[in-house]
């Protein structure tokens, strides 16, 4: 990738008066060939990415825009947001702890994905090849190739939210092992009541006490989303949103009993 190719602008809301697709910090990148993140759709993000586009070829490093959503628009919410245009600015440190997740399959995938436009958080992928990786990612979304993921945990933040699906059952009982030992904030690992049932067993018999694996949710989701990929990454999603919504990060990533 040459170094144009590289070149970005950032649009951001920096200001909303009246009705308005988005909130003030929404942000999305415009590359010459591409683009992230969302300022609301439509028009205004139509005539947006138009403006940085030509902000790329004229070389030029910021301007601002207040753009009414009205008529001229063909937008119906009536009120004024006012666009900053920055090239190449750094993006908003996350506000909320990083997600890890453990298991680039379609799951993995499907969970990264949804919750990279949010961009409130630092989200690691990890496998152990390249080729379980998908070819592109979000920004936010860094991907992490070890061999032996296990002795990756160490390397994980405190305050880390985790999701253990990976290709291995040996490979997920390892890691819930190894977070318990390590500590996190939450923790959910994709399976059966079966499944949960023997690995409670299990880490039993490894040391952990009964208060410490039931801090491990096990199925993740809600069951009533339905068992697709995306269905999953949704509804594990939805529970981790809630919870940083309502200030309890520490919250289960799994189905809530009531």
């Amino acid at each position: 990738m040459s170094q144009n190719e590289d070149q970005f602008i950032a649009v951001t809301v920096g200001g909303v008066k009246g009705s308005a697709p988005r909130e003030v910090g929404a942000v999305m990148r415009v590359w010459s060939d591409r683009q992230d993140g969302s300022i609301g759709g439509g028009a205004l993000e139509y005539e947006a990415t138009k403006i940085a586009r030509q902000m790329l070829l004229d070389n030029i490093v910021q301007t601002r825009r207040t753009m009414p959503l009205g008529p001229d628009l063909g937008q119906c919410c009536g009120g004024v947001v006012t666009l900053d245009f920055v090239r190449n600015a750094l993006v908003l440190e996350p506000t909320l702890p990083p997600l890890w997740i453990w298991g680039a399959g379609h799951v993995g995938r499907a969970i990264a994905r949804v919750m990279a436009p949010f961009e409130d958080r630092q989200i690691t992928l990890i496998d152990t090849t390249v080729e379980r990786m998908p070819d592109t990612l979000p920004v936010t979304v860094a991907p992490l190739v070890a061999a032996d993921p296990v002795r990756v945990v160490p390397h994980s933040p405190d305050d880390a939210d985790h999701v253990i699906l990976t290709y291995s059952h040996a490979l997920d009982l390892s890691l819930c092992d190894a977070l318990l030992r390590h500590g996190f904030a939450s923790a959910g690992l994709i399976g059966s009541a079966t499944k949960w049932a023997r690995f409670r067993s299990k880490l039993a018999s490894m040391g952990h006490t009964s208060a410490q694996i039931s801090r491990i949710a096990c199925p993740i989701g809600d069951p009533s989303f339905g068992k697709h990929p995306q269905a999953i990454a949704v509804s594990v999603v939805a529970a981790l949103i809630s919870a940083s919504a309502d200030g309890e990060i520490r919250q289960r990533i799994g189905e809530r009993t009531g």
